[in-house]
């Protein structure tokens, strides 16, 4: 009991010694602590939890007419995102395997898929594909694949690469960047490796350029435009559907990098750079860097569409484009000298054309989320209207608490 009940005199003694003791710390310099009262918060509505609030009350008239409402907003909303999104017109075709098929030979159908605008009742070749000696490709070989467009597509129309079991979102993949060595600073070897890009980010005494597994597997298959083949008409036997390569990236992503400001003799390309590709072939450096051949990734636009990784491991990336004709109907060859390895992570490549209307590309699947939502909410309004129309419930009813049952 004695530690619960002290004396107040005892009290009273300590008292002046706390005092003494206060000064002396405020006099000495030591900081003091904050008295109860310095510490409360300020008496304001928003610090002591005042501010106006509003909360609905539930009941069957506010709700089922919420049901409704939200129904018939979504329910439109929806319809035009899939109507629109549907007149988007997309051909993909998968040229995997095409390196296995040195003869012309048609595309099995799983590897092809289409998806028109509208119907057509025009009938067509089947795809097909056949690898053929090429002296201008870096293995000296080329995949050509044929294919019909069966209705013309009105422009805009996007080229793009397409990439499957691809986990670009991998915790050390996505990280692997140096954002600074990428607008031009100047890094040493200890700074990238023991940054992110670890452990490609030095090569003995000298800086990996530019660093980071990102980089170092950069895509570097190369495709041509489309070529009509004997069109209609008294024109040229082939006709080339020209697409750029050029504004293919987002608006202020070449912001991000700069030519570096470091000499070639401090850097060396990453490891997947140096392969046994030839020198004209893409992100192919097997001597090395020198100052007329450093890599500048501010003049490439392929390199920076890479480096915005994808977040699911199936992805297309755009590669060039059509912004101002049509391209017309009739059958077209693609060439595409074949470099990039998928069989190590059993992914596929492929392919893709398509034209874009103003909610994007060809994705139903928004459109379709908001009709079903729509759906959903009228059938929960319908039911719940009729639980309260057969068996309603009075509000407020003490006899329903459940100590009272």
């Amino acid at each position: 009991m004695a530690i619960f009940s002290r004396k107040q005199g005892a009290t009273k003694a300590k008292a002046p010694a706390d005092a003494n003791r206060s000064d002396a710390g405020s006099s000495s310099g030591a900081p003091e602590k904050k008295t109860f009262a310095q510490r409360k918060p300020a008496n304001t509505a928003f610090k002591q939890q005042r501010l106006k609030a509003w909360q609905p009350i539930l009941t069957p008239k506010t709700v089922l007419p919420t049901f409704f409402l939200v129904g018939i907003v979504f329910a439109p909303i929806g319809a035009v995102l899939y109507y629109f999104a549907s007149k988007v017109s997309e051909l993909r075709i998968d040229y995997t395997d095409c390196h296995n098929h040195a003869q012309m030979a048609d595309i099995p159908p799983e590897n092809y898929d289409y998806q028109l605008s509208g119907k057509t009742t025009q009938t067509w070749q089947n795809p097909q594909w056949e690898y053929v000696a090429n002296t201008d490709s870096p293995t000296g070989m080329a995949c050509n694949v044929y294919f019909n467009i069966p209705e013309q597509l009105e422009s805009t129309v996007l080229f793009y690469y397409r990439l499957t079991n691809y986990y670009q979102n991998h915790r050390r993949y996505v990280k692997s960047i140096d954002q600074n060595q990428l607008i031009g600073d100047v890094r040493s070897p200890s700074d990238l490796q023991n940054n992110n890009c670890k452990p490609l980010g030095r090569e003995g005494d000298k800086g990996i350029y530019p660093c980071g597994l990102i980089a170092n597997s950069m895509f570097n298959d190369t495709f041509f435009s489309p070529v009509l083949l004997n069109p209609a008409g008294n024109g040229p036997a082939n006709q080339t559907y020209a697409m750029k390569e050029t504004d293919i990236i987002w608006p202020g992503e070449k912001k991000k990098y700069q030519r570096t400001k470091q000499a070639a003799s401090d850097l060396v390309p990453p490891p997947f750079w140096r392969g046994n590709f030839s020198k004209n072939a893409p992100y192919s450096f097997p001597n090395g860097y020198n100052e007329d051949n450093i890599f500048d990734p501010s003049n490439d636009e392929h390199f920076m569409v890479w480096m915005r990784v994808a977040g699911l491991p199936t992805f297309r990336k755009l590669y060039m484009r059509n912004d101002t004709a049509p391209m017309p109907s009739g059958r077209y060859r693609v060439t595409i000298y074949d470099n990039y390895p998928v069989a190590m992570f059993n992914g596929t490549k492929s392919f893709i054309i398509s034209t874009v209307t103003w909610v994007g590309g060809r994705s139903l699947f928004l459109g379709a989320a908001y009709i079903a939502t729509a759906a959903l909410c009228v059938l929960l309004g319908l039911i719940f209207t009729a639980r309260h129309l057969i068996r309603p419930r009075k509000l407020g009813d003490l006899s329903l608490l459940s100590w009272n049952e």
